[in-house]
């Protein structure tokens, strides 16, 4: 059997890039694809991977310490329950099976208009989102970017990413965010999850630029109604440790079977 290409961890690459959350998404390392391993995001209803580097799956994520929550408008993923794409640009994913997005071009986003709120602006109901509760094997306390997965005495942690999609609405029907803000505890439950090894995700990436970091993922299948808001109340609150105030951009879903690892039972 020919031996597996020597793993990179976290500590082969600079970890300024994760200090602050620019355009690029969650690090401003990149590395060429042909020398990565595996990517994120993906369509998890399709197991088929070639690529051979490897890493161990990071523990539960009751066995880790929260360091950050975000969202991505639209779903970076795709899945039997949000398989249709929508919007342009870096908020070019995919929405809810049956919603409908209202369209407006003078918004940026694409389809979507801005909801009168002052927290995170940019989203409406009728919107698709993908929340990602980020997990890190360090000894952290939540805080603002994704630095505060790593500490001076932990930079090479082991990382999970629990990743929701959600239906935004504004008629009472929807589940309430603040439910699982940092310090709740909670996550959302997933439907039908999939987990998988893959990477850190962003605009800033693609099938020739890739990202060097090695995470856990586990995506829930099904889209689950959630009241907007709730998210914008998270946003302009100290409910929010993590100052996110506006949905971040999508990568586009990565097909590539080299860039991908097989998704096993």
């Amino acid at each position: 059997m020919q031996p597996f290409p020597k793993i990179r961890t976290l500590s082969h690459y600079s970890l300024i890039g994760l200090l602050f959350w620019g355009p690029v998404g969650w690090a401003g390392d990149k590395i060429a694809c042909d020398q990565a391993g595996p990517q994120a995001p993906r369509d998890i209803q399709n197991p088929a991977g070639t690529n051979a580097i490897r890493f161990s799956k990071a523990p539960p994520a009751s066995e880790m310490h929260l360091c950050d929550i975000h969202f991505h408008k639209y779903a970076e993923h795709r899945a039997s329950g949000y398989t249709e794409l929508a919007g342009k640009g870096d908020h070019r994913g995919y929405i809810c099976n049956g919603s409908h997005p209202v369209v407006n071009t003078s918004q940026g986003h694409g389809e979507g208009h801005s909801h009168q709120a002052n927290g995170c602006p940019g989203i409406a109901p009728g919107d698709t989102i993908e929340v990602h509760w980020v997990f890190t094997t360090c000894d952290v306390a939540p805080a603002p970017s994704l630095g505060s997965c790593f500490s001076e005495a932990c930079r090479n942690p082991e990382l999970r990413v629990e990743a929701r999609v959600f239906l935004l609405t504004d008629d009472g029907s929807g589940e309430n965010f603040l439910d699982y803000r940092a310090g709740t505890g909670k996550l959302p439950e997933a439907s039908d999850p999939v987990e998988y090894l893959g990477s850190t995700t962003g605009p800033g990436y693609n099938d020739g630029t890739c990202s060097p970091y090695q995470v856990t993922w586990q995506v829930s299948s099904a889209c689950t109604p959630l009241e907007i808001s709730s998210v914008q109340f998270w946003c302009e609150t100290d409910h929010n440790p993590f100052h996110e105030n506006h949905a971040h951009g999508v990568r586009r879903l990565v097909k590539d079977p080299a860039l991908l690892a097989p998704i096993k039972d």
